[in-house]
């Protein structure tokens, strides 16, 4: 053990200085409470607990108490000075240590996320916030729509409701960019649900899902796939809080080629600007009828018109671009092609 562990080390000199103001009267100098302060902050760094130096140091005064009663008053404010600047001394290096430790998980989280250090080296420090890398992960990132702040509101909600669940289950929460992330075992599918349904709720936004990857760098890739799942949300404007990039693959499918993608859909929905009121009415119906399942009804409802009105919208597409919606045989190639249009951003962006 070494000098600074030894609990007796930390009220060294108290007693012999609580002695003399006791004689004398006088309060504790400047250099007996800096010293003080000094010992404070070594309690802090070698891990004591708080309590029980401040106990010691009671037990110091109660030692050392001056026999006389007219000294009492005078050794008491000691007692209250010397304790005071004890603790000053512990939280200050508390404090210091805080900042020390966030500091160094911000600067793991950001080597996480964007892949800049070493891997090997990664998986290492990662084990010391909870993580082992060796395992897939995914990660599920969040957008609210006034932003999560780290230790903010919203977001402790969040990470209380996930740790009483799951405690601290190989989990990291953290923010970033004004996103909240949860990063979880591939496999505990359970955990990311749950933060992806709070975190929904707590800010009224929407919830991505990356795909479980293995090993280092399965997180940046995870990470990645859930931020573009978000922007091709925003895109297409899906109404989902929840979404799994599982599920959202097509899209990117479809985006790669962007050349063939704006020529399906200069081909196939190109005529419906001849229609009064140009494209955007009759695509708006195309988009609400696809996503209502081709449900006449459904899709009725959601445009807030008449099945007749919308069978009359249908008959107008179909004798405009020659494609039924309603066919089979029709409707693969015209869904895509509105798919298409949507993540080009057609009409409102030439093609």
């Amino acid at each position: 053990m070494s000098e600074q562990d030894i609990p007796e080390r930390y009220v060294e000199g108290f007693a012999r200085a609580l002695a003399e103001v006791a004689s004398t009267g006088r309060r504790l100098t400047r250099e007996e409470l800096t010293a003080r302060r000094a010992l404070g902050e070594r309690a802090a760094d070698a891990g004591h607990g708080l309590r029980a130096r401040v106990v010691a140091h009671l037990a110091a005064a109660r030692t050392a108490w001056p026999p006389t009663a007219g000294s009492a008053d005078s050794a008491l404010a000691a007692v209250q000075q010397a304790v005071d600047a004890f603790a000053e001394g512990y939280e200050r290096a508390q404090r210091l240590a805080v900042r020390r430790e966030e500091a160094a998980r911000r600067e793991f989280i950001d080597d996480l996320l964007y892949g800049r250090s070493d891997l090997g080296r990664l998986a290492e420090r990662a084990e010391r916030f909870g993580l082992r890398l060796s395992r897939a992960h995914a990660v599920a990132v969040a957008e609210g729509r006034t932003g999560f702040v780290e230790g903010g509101p919203a977001a402790r909600r969040v990470e209380a409701s996930v740790l009483a669940r799951f405690h601290t289950r190989n989990i990291l929460l953290t923010t970033k960019n004004g996103r909240l992330l949860c990063v979880a075992p591939g496999e505990d599918d359970e955990v990311l649900a749950h933060f992806a349904r709070q975190a929904a709720a707590a800010d009224g936004g929407r919830v991505a899902i990356g795909r479980p990857r293995p090993g280092p760098g399965g997180v940046v890739q995870s990470y990645e796939e859930a931020l573009a799942a978000l922007e091709m949300a925003d895109r297409l404007d899906l109404a989902e809080p929840v979404l799994r990039t599982a599920d959202l693959l097509v899209y990117p499918v479809l985006a790669r080629d962007r050349q063939a993608l704006a020529d399906l859909v200069s081909h196939m929905l190109g005529p419906l600007t001849a229609a009064r009121g140009g494209a955007g009415p009759l695509l708006r119906t195309l988009t609400v009828y696809f996503d209502s399942g081709c449900v006449a009804a459904e899709a009725a409802r959601r445009l807030a018109l008449s099945v007749r009105a919308l069978t009359y919208r249908l008959e107008r597409i179909r004798a405009l671009t020659g494609a039924d919606p309603a066919d089979p045989a029709h409707r693969y190639t015209l869904q895509t092609a509105v798919i298409g249009a949507r993540l080009l951003n057609w009409p409102n962006t030439p093609l």
